[in-house]
């Protein structure tokens, strides 16, 4: 076994063994250097200057970038150090829009919090000249540019976590951004509403959205009825906001809360995972014995399905037709509470509390609406119902409290743990083993499935009958575990997919935190509530029999399909058709368009778009032709693909694009 080196932190002897950085190291031994770009999820990048330590013969470094060495003598808080890292704050700072108290970071504020930590008084430098607007276009994010302090987190996060990269730096020196490909708005690119962006943001430059205000007129609307539905994710970690430990279970205080703030209902999604367990087995087990369609995809992802939708239409096929338990409650609630209230369906508001902002995308769907009326209202995350806890003036940790609501609030342990990874195949296993083996379950628990690995497979023997599963969270993950299915590499029998990492408990919309611990806590919170309840299979909740007894009949059955499952579309990742990169003046212009999508991208389009505009440079062409960089021609796995007049070219490259160009201004010519 490996000894223990030894380093000296300002004078003091100190051990390490595998910390990746020196930064890691100091941490480790009681001194939490200061940092906004480092996390220990992503890559390092050294851009904040934050974490410097001086380091004896090598001079000021960046600690976060550097391995430590046997012997190595590190000083952490010398006069130098602290002057350094006090200007870099105060050039932050000035060029940082200080709006602090009208911010939706405003308690969770690292700059807030290092600038004091720090002792930044003054701000010596001059402050930023023009704002910026805000790019409201996204229904699950606003970003606010004149907040971003350019530490590249949400740039990492969604090209490493998620592996889109709908977000990146434009421009260079002091005209330097982040902004979304190509300068568009945030929802005119290929995000897919995850906010891994804005959960890694250590100002207030990408916060979820709210819709805090609407939900208040809503409940003062003396013509409503208001029910709420309750995510599993959001009672284990809403206690952040109020100083309690992650993973502490709250179902009850957020019940009271919610019916001392005039909502009618208070229900829980878990009920809603409980239907879905049976519905997606059901079809589960249908695919497995026909053998079609295989892998099945688990469905309840917004993130996920979006995501598929834009970079794998080919598996759309593979997607469990099922709802996700917030579209199943909507779905079920606005069908069933009318007859049971006596009152009419458009009077009912369904909110959503969700750990997700991708939710809120979701509940507008098209497929989700019925004669203009949507089946979930607005969706507020676990962010916000903290801040309308605040301002109604409740005092969360002496809240006795309230049962939720029936029938929609009883649920089984099988729907709580859809909240972290792994934990919809584990509900989906209880359920099929018991229905493929014909034989009880006594013990529920599969604890094979569970675990933080971003990507891991579980075998399970039920009878005779293998089930091979795999989990994954993190959409650059699922990027993986799709290319292999595409290939026909992976002979998995079900996939789970969750967008954030550890799933639903560290959706966007739950308590910030820079904790890695803090995902973890949250997860064991919903094991434990699973512990606590009497049930723990969602075919032993006795209020879904009843539904399907009395008004859903068979599982996958018409009206289940119709109230239950919805159809996915091949979905294009950015709305305009393109933009003008050369342009000509002569009336007979051939036109020249190059996908720059991001199928084609991957495959090298933007360097194909490069050649192609040096080449027309070069010969002196630029009155003859149009070029444009088009998005998404539909055909992501024929990539690159580019049109040359009337001709799509697939698999294209700078000879293929070359030869159909000259042969075309042949012809422009003679005409």
């Amino acid at each position: 076994m490996e000894e223990n080196k030894k380093i000296y932190i300002n004078g003091r002897e100190c051990n390490y063994k595998d910390e990746r950085n020196l930064l890691e190291v100091i941490r480790k031994n009681g001194i939490n250097l200061p940092t906004f770009c480092y996390h220990s999820e992503l890559s390092v990048y050294g851009a904040c200057r934050l974490c410097i330590v001086d380091i004896e013969n090598k001079g000021i470094v960046s600690s976060c970038s550097i391995k430590p060495e046997p012997e190595m003598r590190v000083k952490t808080h010398t006069t130098e150090l602290r002057g350094i890292r006090k200007i870099s704050m105060e050039l932050l700072l000035a060029n940082h829009s200080k709006e602090c108290t009208s911010c939706g970071k405003s308690l969770n504020c690292k700059l807030q919090d290092l600038a004091s930590s720090l002792g930044v008084g003054d701000v010596r430098f001059k402050k930023r000249e023009k704002l910026i607007p805000l790019d409201t276009s996204s229904q699950a994010l606003v970003r606010d540019p004149n907040k971003c302090i350019l530490c590249g987190d949400c740039v990492r996060a969604c090209d490493e976590i998620q592996g889109i990269g709908a977000i990146d730096f434009m421009n260079r020196g002091s005209d330097v951004q982040v902004v979304p490909a190509f300068d568009k708005n945030l929802a005119e690119v290929e995000c897919v509403d995850c906010g891994q962006c804005a959960r890694v943001c250590p100002t207030g430059a990408i916060v979820p959205k709210s819709d805090i205000h609407d939900v208040w007129k809503e409940l003062e609307d003396p013509n409503k009825v208001v029910v709420a539905q309750i995510a599993p994710a959001v009672r284990v970690a809403i206690g952040e906001l109020f100083g309690m430990k992650p993973g502490t279970i709250l179902t009850g205080q957020i019940v009271a809360a919610l019916k001392l703030m005039n909502f009618d209902k208070v229900f829980d999604t878990s009920f809603a995972a409980d239907l879905t367990v049976i519905e997606e087995a059901n079809e589960f087990l249908r695919r497995n014995e026909s053998k079609d369609s295989l892998p099945l995809f688990t469905s309840c992802c917004p993130g996920w399905v979006k995501y598929a939708e834009q970079y794998y239409p080919e598996l759309l096929g593979n997607l469990s037709s099922c709802r996700s338990p917030q579209q199943m409650f909507g779905s079920l609630a606005k069908d069933l509470l009318p007859g049971q209230l006596k009152i009419n369906k458009k009077d009912i508001v369904v909110v959503s509390i969700m750990p997700c902002t991708a939710k809120k995308v979701e509940a507008k769907r098209d497929e989700f609406e019925k004669n203009g009326i949507p089946e979930v209202d607005y969706v507020i995350t676990t962010q916000e119902l903290a801040a309308m806890i605040k301002e109604a003036g409740l005092d969360m940790n002496n809240l006795a409290p309230e049962s939720l609501d029936l029938p929609m609030g009883f649920k089984t342990g099988a729907g709580v743990i859809f909240g972290t990874t792994g934990g919809v195949s584990e509900a989906v296993l209880r359920y099929a083993y018991e229905k493929i083996s014909g034989k009880q379950l006594d013990n529920p628990d599969f604890k094979a499935v569970r675990g933080i690995e971003g990507l891991r497979e579980v075998e399970v023997n039920v009878g005779e009958t293998k089930l091979k599963v795999a989990i994954v969270h993190g959409l650059a993950n699922a990027g993986k575990i799709a290319e292999m299915v595409k290939k026909g590499e992976a002979d998995y029998s079900m996939i789970e997919v969750m967008a954030c990492p550890g799933g639903c408990v560290g959706g966007a919309g739950q308590p910030v935190t820079f904790d890695d611990n803090t995902r973890k806590e949250r997860a064991k919170g919903l094991y434990e509530c699973d512990k606590m309840l009497q049930l723990h299979k969602a075919q032993e909740n006795p209020y879904v029999k009843e539904v399907y007894n009395k008004h859903l009949g068979e599982p996958g059955g018409h009206k289940a399909h119709d109230l239950l499952h919805t159809t996915y579309r091949n979905r294009k990742r950015i709305f305009e058709s393109g933009f003008e990169v050369l342009s000509g003046t002569n009336s007979q212009k051939l036109e020249i368009s190059v996908c720059v999508g991001t199928g084609c991208y991957v495959k090298g389009s933007q360097n194909l778009l490069h050649k192609l505009i040096r080449y027309i440079d070069e010969q002196g062409l630029q009155e003859m032709v149009n070029v444009k960089a088009t998005f998404c021609m539909e055909n992501c796995d024929k990539g690159p693909s580019v049109t040359v007049g009337d001709n799509l070219i697939y698999a294209c490259n700078f000879e293929k694009a070359v030869s159909e160009i000259n042969e075309k201004l042949t012809v422009l010519k003679v005409d």
